[in-house]
C-alpha cells in the first residue's frame, strides 16, 4: 500500500540562503529600475519649454477673450435687469395710487347707493341741480371705468416686467457662471506657464521674455525689453486731427504699461482692451472682444493697411493690435509683458478692419 505522507523538506544551508537572498535583491533592483524607467518623464529642452509656454499663453489669451465677452454680456444683462426692476417699481407705485383712488370712488358709491336715481330726483329740493349732478356722475362713472381698465393694463404691465426681470436674472447668473469658468481656465494656463518659465535658466528666461516683450530684460531692469527699447519718440503727431491718428497716438502713449488680462486701462491692458481704449480716445466705441472687433468697421486687406487699423491674428481671432505703419503694430502681447511695438508678421495673420 502506497504511503501518503508529505515528503520531508530539508532545511536550506547557509550558502543556499545567501544565494537566494542575493537573487531576490537583484530581481527587486531590476524591477525597480524598469519601473522607474517606464514612469520617468523625459526632461524638456529649453526650446520645448518655450514652445509649451507659447501654447499656454495662447490658450490663456483665448480664454481671456471669452472671459471679456462673458463679462460684457453679464454687465449688459445686469444693466437691463436693473432697468426692468426700476421700471416695475415705478409702475407698481403708480398702480398703487390708481387703485387707491378707485377704492375711494367705490366707497363713496357704496355709501350713496341706498337711494335709486328716480327717488333721489323726487326728493331733490332742486331737480335741475340734481340733473346736473347726475350728468356729472355719469361722466365720473365713465372716467372710473377708464381708470379701472387702466389699472388692469397696469397690472398686466407690471407682471410682464417682473417676468422679464426673472428671465434677466437667470441670464445674469448664467453669465456669472461662465465668467467663473473662463477665469479658472485663464489662471490655470498662466500658472502652468509660470511654472515652466521658472524651470528655465536665468539667461534662457530673460531671452524668452525679451523676445516676447517681457517686463524684464537680461539686465534685470523692469520694462527694459518692453518699453525702453521701443521707439516711443517716433509716434506720429495727430496733425491731421483724424480719429485714426488720435488712436495711434494713444497706443504709443500706452507703451510700457503692463498686460493684465481683462484690463481696459488706463494703467494696464489686455490686447482688445488696448485697441478699445485707443479708439475710445478717438471718439469711437468698439466692442470688447477680438472676435467682435474684427467685425467693427470695414474689412481691409493686408496690402491696404493704414495707421489706426485693427490687425488680428491666429485662426480663432484671439489677438489684436493697432497698426501704426511700416509693417508694425502696437499691441499688448500676453501676461508678464508690456505694451510694445512689434512687426505684424510675428504672428499668424487672421485679418484686419478699419473702425468707422
Amino acid at each position: 500500500m502506497a504511503s501518503h505522507r508529505k515528503p520531508r523538506q530539508r532545511p536550506l544551508s547557509g550558502g543556499t540562503v545567501r544565494t537566494a537572498a542575493t537573487l531576490a535583491l537583484a530581481g527587486a533592483a531590476t524591477a525597480t529600475a524598469f519601473e522607474g524607467t517606464s514612469h520617468a518623464e523625459p526632461r524638456q529642452t529649453p526650446a520645448q519649454i518655450k514652445a509649451e509656454v507659447d501654447r499656454l499663453y495662447g490658450e490663456a489669451e483665448e480664454a481671456t477673450e471669452r472671459y471679456n465677452g462673458a463679462k460684457a454680456g453679464a454687465d449688459e444683462a445686469e444693466r437691463a435687469l436693473t432697468g426692468l426692476q426700476e421700471e416695475a417699481a415705478r409702475r407698481a407705485d403708480r398702480l398703487g395710487a390708481a387703485r387707491g383712488a378707485l377704492g375711494s370712488v367705490a366707497a363713496g358709491q357704496y355709501r350713496s347707493g341706498g337711494l335709486g336715481p328716480a327717488l333721489q330726483l323726487a326728493l331733490a329740493s332742486d331737480p335741475q341741480d340734481y340733473l346736473e349732478r347726475a350728468s356729472l356722475l355719469t361722466r365720473v362713472g365713465e372716467r372710473t371705468a377708464a381708470e379701472v381698465a387702466s389699472v388692469r393694463r397696469g397690472l398686466d404691465d407690471v407682471g410682464r416686467l417682473r417676468a422679464q426681470a426673472d428671465g434677466r436674472l437667470a441670464e445674469v447668473r448664467a453669465r456669472r457662471d461662465e465668467l467663473a469658468r473662463q477665469k479658472a481656465v485663464v489662471e490655470d494656463r498662466l500658472a502652468a506657464a509660470r511654472r515652466l518659465l521658472a524651470g528655465l535658466g536665468a539667461e534662457e528666461r530673460a531671452a524668452y521674455e525679451a523676445r516676447h516683450g517681457g517686463t524684464e530684460a537680461a539686465g534685470g531692469r523692469p520694462g527694459a525689453a518692453g518699453a525702453a527699447g521701443q521707439d516711443r519718440s517716433s509716434a506720429p503727431a495727430p496733425a491731421d486731427g483724424s480719429r485714426a491718428a488720435r488712436a495711434v497716438a494713444f497706443a504709443y502713449g500706452a507703451i510700457g504699461k503692463p498686460y493684465v488680462w481683462g484690463a481696459t486701462g488706463p494703467g494696464s491692458f489686455d490686447c482688445s482692451g488696448l485697441t478699445q481704449a485707443a479708439w475710445r480716445a478717438a471718439g469711437v466705441a468698439l466692442p470688447r472682444t477680438t472676435y467682435t472687433q474684427i467685425n467693427a468697421g470695414r474689412r481691409v486687406s493686408r496690402d491696404q493697411l493704414a495707421p489706426g487699423d485693427l490687425v488680428f491674428f491666429y485662426s480663432g481671432v484671439t489677438h489684436v493690435g493697432l497698426y501704426v505703419g511700416n509693417g508694425r503694430m502696437v499691441h499688448a502681447p500676453h501676461p508678464g509683458s508690456t505694451v510694445r511695438v512689434a512687426p505684424i508678421d510675428s504672428m499668424p495673420w487672421a485679418g484686419a478692419s478699419r473702425p468707422a
